[in-house]
């Protein structure tokens, strides 16, 4: 019988019941937390400190979502655009602002144009579905983030997953010529675990087979690389014209949305083929307005990426974590009962980090998910290393790296 199986006669939803006994008792049951607008989650410990409510949990990496700068780029929008894009792209859903913010995006990280879609989930599917189909190969790193694995099971091509940043595993993938065209997709910083693709090595492979390398930047724009222009721009790849990459305008640009950057053909195939651009209604004003705010800040401030580096490395040396590549400092504990009553432990100190289980994270790496910002004090910093000491068990350690340490 399937598992899915009623288990009354005449409710269909009834096997939900037992389906959520199981998670609650693997540890395994989600809760959306509302935010109040100072930053605290109702229905947290009553101890608690409301004063000070510290943000290592969102992907605010560059501080910019409250940033005077980029909210009036929004309030600007809205007043002239209104709250909406009223439709698709195609049809009233672009505005200059949308070519602003495209020009603005593709001049900052080195690629000749770029696409704005609603969000960066409907960026990493529109573009891995109207690039393949069911002649071609997608060969897809075990640890891609899950838009692009919808985006893989959605394309209709034969996908191939490999083992994480194996490049002698995408080169003997790529060996085999069964297909018409193929394509290389991966993050470039990992989203759960933190740590850098080898994205030289991968671009060499796939070029040698005559393949196309798709990056997913998200974690990588305004962090990485010169100026925060991603981990392309770092290695020299930004701009070639096998290399795509896209990018999400909610993470370090503090807005919403998403892109695909490429080669001018890349943009004008995806405008005639990609569903989520075609069906979708447009990015809405304001969040284009946003974007490219923090873009401009992002441009005239390029310390900021070098800023944000330097405080993941002091959050990673306060956790005993692997240093990361960019914001992300990953902490694995392993079962989910650790991982969350640690994420407790924080959040009753007053620091709210994310707790990562399966089937997010493979079973056995429940962790804590530590996103570093550019704009953490020394004050900030001592809070979260009596956070860490407490949730880690570990003795209260003292702040690593006075200001001015190395970047």
């Amino acid at each position: 019988m399937h598992p899915r199986t009623t288990d009354v006669v005449g409710n269909p939803l009834g096997w939900l019941d037992s389906h959520a006994r199981r998670r609650e008792e693997a540890g395994l049951r989600r809760v959306v937390r509302p935010r109040t607008p100072d930053g605290r989650t109702p229905g947290n410990p009553p101890h608690e400190d409301p004063a000070h409510p510290l943000d290592l949990a969102s992907n605010d990496y560059l501080g910019l979502s409250r940033h005077p700068e980029v909210i009036e780029g929004g309030v600007r929008a809205l007043r002239t655009w209104g709250a909406g894009s009223t439709g698709s792209r195609l049809v009233t859903g672009t505005t200059t602002l949308h070519g602003d913010l495209e020009n603005a995006l593709a001049h900052h990280t080195g690629f000749a144009s770029a696409l704005v879609f609603a969000s960066g989930y409907a960026a990493n599917l529109g573009v891995l579905t109207a690039l393949t189909g069911p002649d071609d190969l997608i060969v897809s790193d075990e640890r891609n983030h899950a838009s692009l694995v919808d985006a893989c099971r959605l394309s209709r091509a034969r996908v191939l997953v490999i083992p994480h940043a194996d490049v002698e595993a995408v080169d003997s993938a790529l060996a085999e010529r069964s297909w018409q065209h193929a394509v290389v997709v991966t993050d470039s910083v990992f989203s759960a675990d933190g740590d850098l693709a080898p994205l030289a090595a991968l671009h060499a492979v796939t070029r040698a087979h005559g393949a196309l390398l798709v990056v997913d930047e998200a974690h990588s724009l305004g962090v990485v690389g010169p100026g925060g222009r991603g981990a392309l721009a770092d290695v020299g790849l930004a701009g070639e014209p096998d290399v795509i990459a896209t990018v999400t305008l909610s993470k370090a640009l503090g807005s919403q949305g998403g892109a695909v950057l490429g080669p001018p053909a890349v943009r004008a195939h995806l405008i005639d083929t990609a569903r989520t651009f075609i069906f979708d209604t447009g990015l809405a004003p304001a969040c284009a307005g946003t974007a490219l705010a923090a873009v401009e800040i992002l441009t005239s401030t390029p310390d900021l990426a070098a800023d944000v580096r330097r405080h993941a490395r002091r959050l990673a040396a306060l956790t005993g974590a692997p240093r990361p590549a960019g914001a992300v400092v990953s902490v694995v504990l392993g079962e989910p009962e650790r991982a969350v009553r640690a994420a407790e432990i924080c959040r009753a100190h007053g620091v709210a980090v994310g707790c990562f289980r399966p089937p997010t994270v493979p079973p056995g790496t429940s962790r804590l998910r530590v996103a570093a910002r550019a704009d953490l004090t020394e004050t900030d910093l001592a809070q979260a290393a009596a956070a860490f000491a407490a949730a880690l068990g570990t003795p209260p350690p003292g702040v690593p790296g006075p200001p001015g340490t190395p970047r």
